[in-house]
């Protein structure tokens, strides 16, 4: 097929005034798939590679040919910035055809809202918490706005993989769909699918049709990468040392430094300097930390500020301020960041992108990578890992550099494999099911609980979920006075209901930062967001407290003092880390190869990290003697596997191994006490991992494990559930246990 030839007059326009030689690989593959099949197509191709236009080009030709008589294109995107930069693009492309585009979301004209409910056409882009509010708030308006759509373009897919944000999008499509009456095609765009068969089911879950995926030549990828490591005081790695390796040449730095300053920032600091470059993080708080420390050295060279920041718990104002500033092409502003700019929103010519120690997933290393590289230059991103020294009588654990060895990893997974995390399956979404049973019933009004079942449980993301466990749910609910039962026994949203879906809040599914107050007795030690469970222990106001009680309605933590230097929770977890990646980790350390990104400093740092992993067991086998009764348990797993195999250790093995203490640095190892035997040790726990033991005896006593938004106004025994079944990964922990049953 010629995918040129069969666009529609104005489309071949666009190409011409655009200056445009040829279409690439994506848009002639995605041409294909689009005109030639009636399937959903999933388009996955590099950042700033077009897949925009290889996705539009071919469904705006179809709608001049045949123009439906509504919205003819639903275009999804996860985050507002993304809609608002993509409008500009569609509205180039789409004006002079007179093809409306319409943005829908909080920050949007709602002139343009109300003339596309009086007349209903063409685009209409919108986030999935708009599109919620949308169907609660204009249900009756669902079929005039979208009885004839035809497409659903779905950006960004990847973020939607492994979240209740991304079931819950598609739970939206479905219901839509069922309201109008109509059978669209969906088009999912990404440049970071792993595993693009996975996400092409992940993308037709719900709908009648099966998924193309289209075949193109890509070609090749070219990356300017560094990652250098930085102790946090004098001496550096590489101090003293000679090295047998080629590696980056490293410039000494020149800048003067602020009173205590942390040398990785220094490092940043000069390295932006006379450069436009994005500076990623891993947290807000640590976000908020680096720009602070940045604008200091600023300060102490007599600099003006050079720095901005963006995360999501900045104000719009803030965050447009710093987009705003990254468009244009001739500032030389940095900008310190969260995941918020990890998304493809065109943020103009940046020159490298900085990422400070290693994020959790492949995917969001090639994401970020991805903000560079744009408009003919390679992407370039260079890693700051930073570690304290060891203190004198710390322990073999502590002498690894877990972010180093993990950044590694992450790297080297995705050139040796392309290896990318694939979709997450397998959940029991309770708090997501209390969100779309409200939500159907604030939309609908008032039905039977019959009616309201076929019209939940049906949706796909529910399969799993049983009519017992919905019954459960809406006893709960009824009980609870967020659902009341009217006179004809019809079921209608309660007083407490109202006040959870009437607020704004509610279309979101995802957890904002909600931050806990800490308290010790009648002292106020802090807040932190996301507190662990009873007995864990957090590192606050310079000291390391265990947890006693944890009131998520009032959003408090009690705790009391703990002696001695601990590894303890900082306020969030680590992150949905993979198994592969864990696994490549240990590969990393048993290996001697050299991997040409790694500056002196981090080459230096492996070298005496691989010495210690060859000089004890840590590579032979997973149980460590420290000395004493004190053992470590490296089990290179998953964060949600390491998770399980942690309260299979402390709820069914402590007792009968004399194990106690047990205190862990997720997902990478656990220490403890122990007076059984090596031997023993290995027994007792794959005896245990072979019993077909039920999930929920996972759970610790009296523990209401709220992992998830709604989770709170679900009953606790499906909480239990949910948390049992679909968050411990113990079919993963099993597997490694049983590994090693050739220590016995």
């Amino acid at each position: 097929m010629n995918v040129y030839e069969r666009y529609a007059p104005f489309i071949k326009d666009y190409i011409y005034r655009s200056g445009w030689k040829c279409l690439r690989g994506v848009q002639n593959g995605a041409g294909e798939a689009i005109f030639g099949t009636d399937d959903n197509v999933l388009i996955t191709a590099s950042t700033a590679s077009g897949k925009t236009e290889a996705a539009f080009f071919p469904v705006l030709t179809l709608l001049e040919e045949d123009p439906p008589k509504t919205v003819g294109v639903l275009y999804v995107a996860p985050l507002k910035a993304l809609i608002n930069d993509q409008f500009g693009r569609l509205q180039e492309l789409c004006e002079e055809e007179g093809i409306q585009v319409t943005k829908w979301h909080g920050d949007a004209s709602l002139t343009r809202k109300q003339k596309l409910l009086k007349k209903p056409s063409g685009i209409l882009q919108i986030t999935p918490e708009s599109l919620e509010s949308l169907l609660i708030n204009k249900h009756m308006e669902i079929p005039s706005l979208f009885g004839d759509l035809r497409f659903i373009v779905i950006d960004e897919i990847h973020s939607l993989l492994r979240g209740d944000r991304g079931l819950q999008t598609f739970c939206l499509i479905e219901r839509l769909c069922r309201m109008a009456a109509c059978d669209p095609r969906r088009i999912g765009l990404s440049a970071t699918i792993g595993n693009p068969e996975a996400a092409g089911v992940f993308l037709s879950a719900g709908s009648k049709r099966k998924t193309v995926i289209p075949k193109f030549e890509r070609g090749s990828e070219v990356w300017r990468l560094s990652m250098d490591h930085f102790y946090n005081t004098p001496p550096q790695a590489d101090e003293g040392k000679t090295l047998t390796v080629k590696t980056p040449l490293s410039e000494p730095p020149t800048d003067k430094a602020p009173v205590g300053a942390d040398p990785g920032i220094g490092y940043i600091f000069e390295h932006t300097k006379g450069k436009k470059c994005l500076i990623f993080t891993n947290s807000r708080e640590e976000c908020e930390s680096v720009c602070q420390h940045l604008r200091q050295y600023c300060e102490a060279n007599n600099e003006p500020d050079r720095f901005l920041i963006h995360h999501g718990n900045l104000s719009a104002s803030y965050r447009e301020s710093a987009e705003e500033e990254m468009k244009d092409d001739d500032s030389l502003m940095s900008v310190c960041a969260t995941a918020t700019l990890e998304l493809g929103i065109d943020i103009g010519r940046l020159e490298r992108a900085f990422q400070i120690d290693a994020p959790f997933t492949v995917s969001g290393f090639l994401q970020r990578m991805g903000r560079t590289g744009r408009r003919g230059d390679p992407a370039e991103m260079w890693f700051v890992m930073r570690e304290d020294h060891q203190e004198a009588r710390a322990m073999l654990p502590d002498s690894i550099p877990w972010y180093l060895i993990q950044g590694i990893a992450l790297v080297q997974l995705y050139i040796e494999e392309r290896y990318v995390e694939p979709p997450r399956e397998g959940r029991l979404p309770f708090s997501l099911l209390y969100h779309q049973t409200m939500s159907t019933l604030a939309s609908q009004g008032e039905m039977t609980p019959a009616e309201l079942a076929t019209r939940v449980l049906t949706l796909n993301c529910f399969k799993t979920v049983s009519q017992d466990d919905y019954r459960l749910l809406l006893k709960h609910l009824i009980d609870t006075d967020h659902i009341n039962v009217t006179e004809n026994g019809g079921l209608i949203t309660g007083i407490a209901g109202e006040r959870v879906v009437n607020n704004y809040k509610f279309y979101a599914v995802f957890q904002e930062n909600v931050e806990y107050t800490v308290r010790s007795g009648p002292e106020q030690l802090g807040t932190i967001v996301k507190p662990p469970p009873i007995g864990d222990k957090i590192a606050i106001a310079g000291r390391v407290w265990v947890v006693e009680e944890v009131d998520h309605r009032q959003r408090k933590v009690e705790c009391t003092l703990v002696k001695g230097n601990i590894p303890a929770y900082f306020g969030d977890v680590a992150g949905d880390i993979n198994t592969r990646i864990l696994e490549r980790m240990f590969g990393v350390l048993s290996e001697d190869k050299h991997y040409p990104y790694l500056m002196p400093r981090a080459v230096c740092r492996l070298e005496t990290a691989r010495e210690t992993f060859k000089n004890t067991l840590i590579g032979s086998r997973p149980l460590v003697h420290l000395g004493g009764k004190m053992w470590a348990l490296f089990p290179w797993i998953g964060t949600y596997a390491f998770l399980a195999l942690e309260r299979l250790l402390k709820i069914r093995c402590a007792a009968k191994l004399g194990l106690r203490g047990l205190e862990s640095s997720r997902p990478y190892y656990m220490q403890f006490t122990m007076q059984a035997s090596e031997e023993e040790f290995y027994k007792t726990v794959c005896d245990e991992a072979e019993t077909r033991f039920d999930p929920i005896e996972l759970v610790y006593k009296n523990e209401v494990p709220v992992f998830e938004k709604y989770d709170e106004f679900v009953p606790p025994e499906l909480v239990k559930k949910g948390f049992a079944n679909g968050v411990l990964d113990i079919g993963e922990m099993r597997r490694r246990v049983l590994e090693w049953k050739s220590f016995i």
